[in-house]
């Protein structure tokens, strides 16, 4: 990294670190952060626990789910690296600014003999089917919200701002569906060997099931250890609530403006989670308390640190092989090593 590029990146993160404190400040004050540090102090430790579990249980989810989404782009893991990797990404992820290092890690870890493109691509696509999958459980809520009696009250812009901007999200990935499905490996050009490359990952033969069921698993847990966390904190949540209004307060954390989501996610919470009938403290509570939930659940992480520590084969990934490639790849064959 050159000295100007190395001197804006010191800049991003010294921003990130300020934004972070002052937005944790500024909910601090607008939810009574006393009040909520006394709710945290009484909550419930089994459900705490029972949080970390299954936010375990997302990340092994989410590796599995990587591991299918790699194999078809040429790239083979085993499913304990895949696992380790993935608990060290999230580590990474969770304690680092911007949020998206840990999966970057990955992605270089698992570019040898198959390429970055194609370790990179493997790696957005898996995250982006993550999203999706929680985009699917926010949308059916949010029309159930305002088809079926609920308790649930969307202010007037909460509500409009949420139908444009689902509706945005789902206008993007239908064309990416059909730019995915016309496309072929064989064709010329960039764009098309990326959409060609998403449709080998999720479609190919016996695929597309297994990206549905450990999507659902990712999303089913993670959505879960919330409901866990706002239960140990006192604040019960309705599953009509936990899908509709958790999800934005989720979706929130993808801002690359804070370390590991925080300071964002309080805010988002303290904003919306009242819509479900908790209280500022309450929802402040539940999310640091998620936050800490999620935290503590990466901390497998430095296992995998010390095995690459300790391993022959340092700097690579150990027990990852790729096929060379026949495998469309989702960034042109520019930017593959020679």
């Amino acid at each position: 990294m050159n000295p100007a590029r190395r001197s804006r990146a010191v800049v991003l993160r010294v921003v990130q670190i300020a934004v972070t404190a002052g937005l944790l400040l500024l909910v601090w004050r607008l939810a009574d952060g006393a009040d909520a540090v006394s709710i945290l102090v009484a909550a419930n430790p089994a459900l705490l626990v029972l949080a970390v579990a299954l936010l375990i249980l997302h990340t092994v989810f989410g590796a599995l789910r990587w591991r299918v989404t790699a194999a078809p782009l040429g790239i083979d893991l085993t499913r304990r690296r895949a696992v380790a990797e993935y608990f060290l990404a999230q580590l990474a992820n969770t304690a680092l600014p911007g949020g998206v290092l840990g999966d970057a890690g990955r992605a270089a870890r698992s570019r040898h003999h198959a390429g970055l493109g194609r370790a990179a691509g493997a790696v957005v696509l898996e995250r982006a089917i993550g999203q999706l999958a929680l985009l699917v459980v926010l949308s059916v809520a949010f029309v159930m919200t305002l088809a079926l009696p609920s308790s649930i009250t969307w202010p007037p812009g909460v509500e409009i701002g949420l139908a444009v901007a689902l509706s945005i999200a789902w206008t993007v990935t239908l064309v990416a569906a059909v730019a995915a499905r016309r496309s072929s490996p064989d064709t010329r050009g960039r764009l098309t060997r990326v959409f060609a490359g998403i449709r080998t990952s999720v479609a190919a033969p016996g695929v597309a099931m297994r990206q549905v069921l450990l999507s659902a698993g990712t999303t089913v847990s993670l959505l879960s250890a919330f409901a866990c966390c706002a239960l140990a904190v006192g604040a019960p949540m309705s599953p009509l609530a936990v899908a509709a209004v958790v999800p934005v307060v989720l979706f929130a954390m993808l801002l690359p403006v804070s370390i590991g989501g925080w300071g964002v996610r309080e805010g988002a919470a303290v904003a919306l989670l009242p819509i479900a009938g908790l209280s500022g403290a309450q929802s402040l509570a539940a999310s640091v308390a998620f936050g800490v939930c999620a935290l503590t659940s990466a901390l497998p992480g430095f296992a995998a640190v010390w095995s690459s520590r300790h391993s022959p084969s340092r700097g690579a990934v150990a027990g990852s092989t790729a096929r060379e490639s026949s495998h469309p790849s989702l960034i042109a064959p520019a930017e593959e090593p020679s």
